[in-house]
C-alpha cells in the first residue's frame, strides 16, 4: 500500500509555483490540483465514477454536515467514506469550523465580495474555550463541536486528509478578537493534534479507512503581525502533514492576494500548502504563483446547478439560460474535450434548463468539473516548462 508523502518536483524560475505529489494510501495527487466539494457525501447530481472519468484527483466532505446526516457511525460502519461514497481516490474532511462560521457569518465568498452586512443565523449559539454550540438543522437539536469531537468524526469518516478544528474568523471584526480567535484555534489545534494521536477509536493516526494525516491551519485574519505568529505556531509547536491557510482573507480580492503572498512563501516546502474556500480560476492562476499546492471550493458545481459554464477569458462564465444561446448549435467550448462539449450544443443544453430537465444540470457539472481539472493541468504543464505568465495570459485574454 502506498504510504503519505509529499514530494516537490519542480519550481517555477519566476515565482513561488511548484508541481509536486501528495501520496496517499488511496492514490496519489499531482500538484497544484483542485479539490471539488462533495459536501455531504455527494457531487451534486453526479456520480463519483463520472467525477473520475473526468479527471477528478481528489475530493472533499464536511464534517459538520456528515456529523448530522447520516451520522459518522454510519459512515464508519462502511469502512468510510471511500466506501460510502463509491469513490476510490484520496479524500479530505474539513473540521467543520468553516460550518459553524457561515452559520453567524455568511460564506468568504460573500466577504470577498464586500457582503458586510451579513446577518448572524441564530442556529450559531456561541463559541468559547470548550467548542461551538449550534442548533441542528436536521433535527433541531443543541450539539457542541469540540476539537476533539470534530477529530473523533474525522476519523469516523476515514478521510485521508483531515484538518485541525478552528475557528474561522469575519473580517469585519477587530484586530483583539481576531487576535483573541487566532489564540484559541491554536489551542483548539493542539488539542485536536493530542485526539488525532491518541488511541481512542482507532490506533494513533488512523480511521475507519486506514491511515491518515492532518492539516493545521493559519489564522490571523488581514493582520501581518498575526498571520506571523499563526505561521510559527504551524512550523514549530504542532507535526502536521499539511497546512492550511484559513481564516478572513479580507473584503475584496486585492487584500485576499495580499494575505496569501504575505502568508504561502513563508510555509516552506515541508508541507504542502492548502488554500481554504477559493476557487475562481483567475485566483488560481495568481495564488498558485505564492506557492499554493491545492484549492477548493464549491463553485464550479454551484453554478452548474444554476446554468452557468465555465469558460477561458476574462469574463470566466456563460449563463447558458440566456436566450442568445437558445439557437446556438455550437458546444460551451469548441477547443474542450469534455463529454459535454463532445456531444451537445448549447441550443440543447438551453432547452434542458428552460425545461427544467436534470440532465442540464448534469451536462454543465460535467463541463465545469473537466474544465477545472485541465485547468490544473494546464497550470503544472506551465510551470514545467517554465512559461506560467505566458500561459495565465493565454488562457485569461
Amino acid at each position: 500500500m502506498t504510504k503519505f508523502a509529499w514530494s516537490i518536483k519542480k519550481f517555477s524560475k519566476n515565482s513561488k509555483a511548484r508541481i509536486g505529489t501528495i501520496s496517499t494510501p488511496h492514490g496519489k495527487i499531482d500538484t497544484p490540483a483542485f479539490i471539488f466539494c462533495a459536501t455531504k457525501g455527494a457531487l451534486k447530481s453526479f456520480t463519483t465514477n463520472e467525477a473520475k472519468k473526468n479527471n477528478t484527483q481528489i475530493i472533499l466532505s464536511n464534517t459538520y454536515h456528515l456529523m448530522l446526516q447520516p451520522g459518522s457511525e454510519v459512515i464508519a460502519n462502511h469502512g468510510g467514506l471511500h466506501k460510502f461514497i463509491n469513490w476510490d481516490g484520496p479524500m479530505l474532511t474539513d473540521s467543520g469550523g468553516f460550518q459553524i462560521f457561515s452559520l453567524g457569518h455568511g460564506s468568504v465568498a460573500d466577504e470577498i465580495k464586500g457582503s458586510s452586512n451579513i446577518k448572524r443565523n441564530k442556529s450559531l449559539l456561541n463559541i468559547n474555550e470548550e467548542g461551538s454550540l449550534f442548533k441542528s438543522y436536521v433535527d433541531g437539536a443543541f450539539k457542541l463541536l469540540s476539537p476533539e469531537k470534530s477529530i473523533e468524526i474525522q476519523r469516523n469518516l476515514g478521510a485521508d486528509l483531515i484538518l485541525v478544528f478552528d475557528e474561522c474568523t469575519p473580517f469585519h471584526v477587530d484586530k483583539a478578537y481576531t487576535n483573541s480567535s487566532m489564540k484559541r484555534s491554536h489551542r483548539w489545534a493542539t488539542r485536536s493534534y493530542n485526539r488525532f494521536a491518541s488511541d481512542i477509536l482507532y490506533k494513533s493516526g488512523y480511521g475507519s479507512a486506514g491511515e491518515q494525516k492532518l492539516y493545521g491551519i493559519v489564522q490571523g485574519g488581514i493582520y501581518d503581525d498575526l498571520r506571523e505568529e499563526s505561521i510559527d505556531f504551524n512550523l514549530n509547536k504542532i507535526d502536521t502533514f499539511g497546512i492550511a491557510i484559513g481564516g478572513s482573507l479580507g473584503s475584496s480580492k486585492e487584500e485576499m492576494y495580499r494575505v496569501v503572498n504575505f502568508t504561502a512563501p513563508k510555509l516552506g516546502n515541508k508541507h504542502p500548502i492548502h488554500l481554504l474556500g477559493i476557487g475562481d480560476p483567475r485566483d488560481i492562476w495568481s495564488l498558485v504563483k505564492s506557492g499554493v499546492d491545492t484549492f477548493d471550493c464549491v463553485s464550479p458545481t454551484r453554478l452548474a446547478r444554476h446554468g452557468s459554464a465555465l469558460t477561458k477569458g476574462k469574463v470566466g462564465k456563460i449563463n447558458i439560460k440566456n436566450k442568445k444561446y437558445a439557437n446556438q448549435i455550437s458546444p460551451i467550448d469548441e477547443t474542450c474535450n469534455c463529454p459535454t462539449c463532445s456531444s451537445y450544443t448549447l441550443a440543447y443544453i438551453h432547452h434542458l434548463f428552460k425545461a427544467g430537465e436534470l440532465l442540464g444540470l448534469q451536462l454543465v457539472t460535467a463541463h465545469n468539473i473537466f474544465f477545472m481539472n485541465k485547468l490544473m493541468s494546464d497550470i503544472r504543464n506551465a510551470i514545467d516548462n517554465d512559461n506560467l505568465d505566458d500561459a495565465e495570459k493565454e488562457w485569461l485574454s
